[in-house]
């Protein structure tokens, strides 16, 4: 499961989130597949920005975030209150000027041929995601 949330059309961002992989999707090909197909969607109605939002003490939602291609925009603190105490939020992002060349990166990664029997990638989409990544930090 994952949902669209924080939608604010107004402002053009939406936010990925409530994401939750049974076990036989995580760290598949069609776990990818199904974050590049909301994200491509997101772009293609209109957004400007595309959010993953998650406690900072997530570690694995942080990395999932990172390897998304979804760029940190910082810690809010004390960002709400779950459970009578505070939750610190990171907060990533990706926005419509970088999709074309993140959208190249995840259809070349998606390519059946980029991958070997049982989702054995042949190349890491951190691979070819990180020459956007370097662009944008220079």
């Amino acid at each position: 499961m994952a949902s669209y949330l924080n939608i604010k059309p107004v402002y053009g961002t939406i936010e990925v989130g409530h994401i939750h992989y049974s076990p036989a999707l995580q760290n598949r090909c069609a776990a990818t597949e199904a974050m590049y197909l909301m994200m491509g969607n997101a772009f293609d109605i209109g957004y400007r920005r595309y959010e993953w939002k998650c406690t900072a003490l997530n570690q694995r939602s942080r990395r999932a975030a990172a390897r998304y291609v979804f760029f940190y925009k910082g810690l809010f603190r004390q960002h709400m209150v779950v459970r009578d105490h505070n939750r610190d939020s990171a907060w990533f992002a990706c926005v419509d000027g970088e999709w074309p060349q993140l959208k190249a990166a995840y259809e070349t990664w998606l390519d059946p041929p980029n991958f070997h029997e049982a989702d054995q990638q042949r190349q890491s989409l951190s691979a070819l995601t990180d020459p956007i990544l370097v662009a944008r930090e220079q």
